[in-house]
């Protein structure tokens, strides 16, 4: 499934490729495949580029909406930020990888929810993070 047949979100600021598995209201599974032609990549850091943690986590965070919008009973929402926590930046992410997402619905009401939130390269955890958002009108 296409990301964007759940979230408004389009390029360039659409941070997942691919969804796998997807549990509404519950857990998405997906991928983000890093080519190097991202425009960030010039600018962080010239000679050494690098994904930087805030779009990691805004990867995460695209594909947990996935999972929400993906249950009817949020049609007609929008899951906006509310925090983050225990955000951890475990292994550089370059060019070329491929960012196997993974996201939980730990919790989840009618206006807000927490989800927990894990990106790895080849196996390896990269990004960890939890992830707490409300539901507002879209």
């Amino acid at each position: 499934m296409k990301p964007d047949q759940l979230i408004p979100h389009r390029p360039p600021f659409l941070l997942v490729d691919e969804i796998t598995e997807i549990r509404p209201g519950e857990y998405a599974r997906g991928y983000w495949h890093l080519t190097g032609k991202e425009d960030f990549f010039s600018g962080h850091f010239p000679g050494r580029p690098t994904l930087p943690g805030v779009l990691q986590v805004e990867s995460l965070a695209q594909l947990g909406a996935c999972a929400v919008l993906a249950d009817e009973r949020y049609k007609g929402k929008l899951p906006l930020f509310g925090g983050i926590d225990k955000a951890r930046f475990r292994k550089q992410i370059v060019p070329g990888d491929t960012l196997d997402l993974e996201v939980e619905l730990v919790t989840l009401s009618a206006r807000a929810g927490k989800g927990h939130g894990v990106a790895r390269i080849n196996g390896a955890v990269a990004t960890e993070v939890d992830i707490m958002f409300i539901i507002a009108d879209a």
